[in-house]
């Protein structure tokens, strides 16, 4: 049995993020691939939606400027031939403050000849913009549930 596309991508993300090594990272991008993170991009503008392999790096550079990963667990993951899904958990330190930012994020990737050529992102920007502020948000009550 082969080892599957996403821990491949996952082992190069991860070093591309905490030690700048991209190269291995580039070669498991599919040239035209389809990328986007759903998240405040006014806050965080590496966010967002990108196309192609060159914007997908330059948008992995900029998380790497900003975030150490120290930790992540996967809560569950799915598994296809050519896909993946999984809901993780991240433990990383913002580099400018060296804050600790917990962060829960759900991923949807496919793959093509073992290369990611689409990914979506779900971030829970509830909880990270209350920690990038590092005070709670109050929102107003929308409905009352008695």
């Amino acid at each position: 049995m082969t080892e599957h596309s996403l821990w491949r991508f996952s082992r190069a993300l991860h070093r591309a993020i905490n030690e700048r090594r991209y190269e291995d990272l580039e070669a498991l991008i599919d040239e035209d691939v389809d990328w986007a993170i759903y998240g405040p991009i006014d806050m965080f503008p590496f966010l967002g939606a990108r196309r192609g392999r060159e914007a997908v790096i330059e948008v992995i550079r900029q998380i790497a400027e900003h975030v150490r990963v120290h930790r992540f667990d996967r809560e569950t993951i799915m598994l296809g031939e050519e896909s993946a899904s999984s809901m993780l958990r991240y433990s990383l330190t913002a580099l400018d403050s060296l804050k600790p930012i917990s962060l829960r994020i759900a991923h949807f990737a496919q793959f093509r000849a073992g290369r990611l050529f689409n990914l979506r992102v779900l971030v829970d920007t509830f909880d990270l913009v209350e920690q990038a502020l590092g005070r709670p948000i109050h929102l107003p009550k929308m409905a009352s549930f008695a």
